[in-house]
C-alpha cells in the first residue's frame, strides 16, 4: 500500500542539500557510508528530513543518480561542439569523479534492482549520444565507419579511459602510459594537438 505521507517537493532547497551531501559520502567513504543518518548529520539536518524528502533510500540514490546523469548528458552534448570532439569526449570519459561515482553506483546496483534499472537506462542513451557524434565525426575526418563501426569506437574509448581511471585510484598503472600513448597519438592524427579549451571572457 502506497503511504500518503508528504514528501518534500522537488525544487526544496533542503533536498538539493541533502543530494549533495549522500554524492560527498559516496565519493569520500563508498556507498555503504550513505545512510539517513550520516546523510543528514553531513548536511546540517534533521535525520527525519530524509524520509521527508525521500521516502526510502532507495528513493534517494535514484535521486542522486538521475541528477548524476542530467547533469552529465548535457555536459556531455556541450562536448561534442567542441571544435576536437574526439579530445573532447576522450577527455570528458577520463573524469575520474564521475568514474569515481559511477564504480560506487554499479556497486550498489548489484543490490538494488531499481537503481540497476536506471543506469541502464542513462547508459544506453549516453551511448546513443556517443555514436551518432562518433558518424558524424568520423565522417568529418574522412574515416570509413564500415570499416570499425562507431559504437565499436564509443565503447572503446569510453571503457579504455573509465578503466584507467579506476585502475589508478587504486594504485595500478602497469600498462596505462603505453595504452595512452597508442590512444593519444590516434587522436592527433584526426584532430592534431589537444588545443586548451578557451574559458569565455568575463563580462564584468
Amino acid at each position: 500500500m502506497t503511504s500518503d505521507r508528504r514528501i518534500g517537493g522537488p525544487d526544496a532547497k533542503n533536498r538539493g542539500v541533502l543530494l549533495d551531501a549522500a554524492e560527498e559520502l559516496m565519493m569520500e567513504e563508498g556507498y555503504a557510508a550513505v545512510t539517513s543518518r550520516r546523510v543528514a548529520e553531513r548536511a546540517g539536518l534533521k535525520p527525519q528530513l530524509v524520509h521527508y524528502y525521500f521516502r526510502t533510500m532507495d528513493d534517494l540514490f535514484i535521486e542522486v543518480f538521475r541528477r548524476m546523469s542530467r547533469l552529465g548528458l548535457e555536459a556531455h552534448a556541450e562536448v561534442l561542439k567542441s571544435e576536437q570532439p574526439l579530445w573532447a569526449m576522450w577527455e570528458f570519459g577520463s573524469d575520474p569523479h564521475v568514474a569515481r561515482l559511477l564504480m560506487e553506483f554499479m556497486g550498489l546496483a548489484n543490490h538494488r534492482k531499481a537503481l540497476r534499472a536506471e543506469i541502464v537506462l542513462f547508459a544506453d542513451r549516453f551511448r546513443e549520444q556517443q555514436v551518432a557524434a562518433m558518424e558524424v565525426v568520423l565522417r568529418r575526418y574522412g574515416q570509413e565507419v564500415s570499416d570499425v563501426p562507431p559504437v565499436v569506437w564509443a565503447v572503446f574509448a569510453t571503457s579504455v579511459s573509465r578503466v584507467l581511471v579506476l585502475e589508478q585510484s587504486l594504485g595500478i598503472t602497469f600498462g596505462h602510459k603505453e595504452l595512452l600513448s597508442f590512444c593519444e597519438d590516434w587522436l592527433r592524427r584526426l584532430e592534431g594537438d589537444r588545443i586548451p579549451e578557451v574559458a569565455p571572457a568575463s563580462s564584468a
